[in-house]
């Protein structure tokens, strides 16, 4: 039997949330969304408040990665809304169900310039799966129900709604909505079948796995499909992890050597983008599945593209009985291009130089992080190594700001995941130009108690854009930074702790007091501005 819902726009909205498995607000106090904080305050609905807007849709977004379900941003009008909008984008690259609501000036005195009058609409829908303007409170369980579906209806991703003051603030009654009931979209099977053989009868396969895998919940299908199949596994984005890396099939090191040698590429939940040479691997055949018919390339083709649940691809090809090659030395070959990189990197993070080398700080970082800690990449240069040392050793660890390589995600991330697991470790890797962009929301994981680890590579450039230009002008502007300036201060400042460490004997006793801290706690590390812009990165 249905159930009748009623109360002000705010109490009906947050009925509808609850159903679709929303358990948290992240936003900054505005008074066009004041019933929606009502309707928390009075529910002991947790809220999360932040300093900037972006910060509150980048930690709703780091839930939606994290936990694979709807997380909500609540922004006031106006500004509050155009200030979140380069987190609504980050999230419509990385396909995450996010819902931004915000508030909208009155609709009744619509065009009289009333505070904050603006059409967000036309602004936030070529970086939404759907924007809507809700008119009436009887309507918005209705809007938000439509909304939340539609962001978690592959391909996945963000969604948005605004109410005008008349609507929000008034009472209505409407049916409280079921929640998701999300059927999955099924492949062709003669193009699954036709993906099979060519991955089967290959006799250098390589597999590259994405975010949309650990979004579907396929990663046990995957490593399923990979042992069945002996195909050796790369992954990016959140798919790291699918495979522990002491796996026999799980290789990080070793892509260049794979994708030169490798006959059939099968790239799984990521799309042929810049990371991924465009799709572009030589003679090699191509196979790329995805989720959705809208993720298939129009810019190469490959030779087959199954579109549909990700977990019943990959199961089907696991359960794949027809005849196939033997991919043993293929493997080995591998195995030792991987095994002779890692020995190769081993030496870089161990390296004695001062100034500290990049490699050395993830060197140590290594050593104290543990297996299920989240870490969180926001920079350019400093976080490429991060992606290059770094081997995350389970799915659903690492968080990055994907292909739309947007800076300033660190906080709002460090928050939701916090939120998310409030026993696990939670790092942060910021380059000294990235805190720049959200560090001043230390002030809002200490005011609400949510200790994190944020550890800085400080070189005091911004080092991909001064190398390159460098490079090409035998000049550079705009590209430098204030040398060894004290961001641990910063964070002291705003109630945390922290050091700057300059020596590379300290970094790891740096590293283990921050993590035993208890407290928002930023290790500023003074890095060789020299030592910058790798040439090869894992990030991707």
């Amino acid at each position: 039997m249905t159930e009748r819902i009623e109360g002000h726009g705010g109490e009906l909205a947050l009925a509808a949330l609850r159903a679709y498995g929303v358990r948290e607000m992240f936003t900054l106090s505005g008074g066009h969304v004041f019933p929606l904080y009502d309707a928390a305050h009075k529910t002991g609905f947790p809220l999360y408040d932040v300093r900037h807007e972006q910060s509150a849709v980048f930690a709703a977004e780091a839930v939606a990665k994290l936990q694979r379900r709807p997380g909500l941003a609540v922004l006031t009008a106006g500004p509050g809304v155009t200030n979140g909008i380069s987190g609504l984008t980050s999230a419509y690259f990385n396909a995450s169900p996010v819902l931004v609501m915000g508030g909208r000036a009155p609709q009744f005195r619509w065009g009289s310039g009333s505070l904050q009058e603006m059409d967000h609409l036309p602004l936030v829908a070529p970086v939404t799966k759907h924007a809507e303007t809700v008119f009436s409170a009887d309507d918005i369980p209705r809007a938000v129900a439509a909304a939340l579906t539609t962001a978690l209806t592959p391909h996945r991703g963000p969604v948005f709604l605004d109410f005008p003051l008349e609507a929000i603030f008034s009472t209505g009654d409407a049916d409280l909505p079921a929640g998701p009931a999300l059927d999955p979209v099924e492949a062709d099977p003669d193009e699954v079948a036709k993906a099979a053989g060519l991955i089967a009868g290959a006799q250098r396969p390589v597999v590259i796995a994405g975010s949309d895998v650990y979004a579907g919940d396929a990663v046990a299908a995957l490593r399923a499909a990979a042992e069945a199949l002996d195909v050796p596994v790369f992954t990016n984005g959140m798919g790291r992890g699918a495979l522990p890396p002491e796996h026999p099939l799980a290789f990080a090191k070793a892509r260049r050597v794979a994708l030169k040698g490798a006959d059939v590429v099968v790239v799984v939940g990521t799309p042929l983008d810049f990371r991924l040479s465009f799709g572009d691997f030589g003679d090699a055949t191509v196979v790329h599945i995805v989720d959705a018919p809208s993720q298939r390339a129009t810019h190469v083709q490959p030779a087959v593209a199954p579109a549909g649940d990700l977990r019943a691809i990959l199961t089907t090809l696991a359960g794949y009985t027809g005849d196939r090659a033997d991919h043993t030395d293929w493997v080995a070959q591998l195995r030792t291009a991987e095994d002779a990189a890692k020995a190769r990197d081993a030496e870089e993070m161990a390296a004695e130089t001062d100034p500290i080398r990049p490699a050395r700080v993830y060197g140590e970082l290594r050593k104290v992080l543990a297996r299920d800690a989240i870490t969180i990449g926001d920079g350019g240069d400093f976080v490429s190594y991060a992606g290059r040392y770094l081997e995350p050793a389970q799915p659903g660890t690492w968080l990055d700001p994907g292909p739309y390589g947007c800076l300033g995600t660190g906080m709002g991330y460090a928050m939701g995941a916090r939120v998310t697991h409030p026993d696990r470790q939670i790092c942060v890797l910021m380059g000294d130009g990235a805190a720049g962009f959200s560090l001043m929301d230390v002030e809002s994981l200490v005011r609400q108690k949510l200790p994190v680890v944020m550890v800085v590579g400080n070189n005091g450039i911004w080092g991909l854009e001064k190398h390159p230009m460098r490079a090409m002008y035998g000049y550079d502007v705009a590209a430098d930074l204030q040398p060894e300036l004290r961001y641990d201060q910063v964070v002291t400042a705003l109630g945390g702790a922290g050091e700057t460490v300059a020596k590379a004997a300290d970094l790891g006793p740096a590293l283990q007091r921050a993590f035993d801290a208890g407290v928002p706690y930023l290790v500023n590390v003074i890095t060789d501005p020299a030592d910058a812009y790798p040439r090869s990165s894992n990030l991707a």
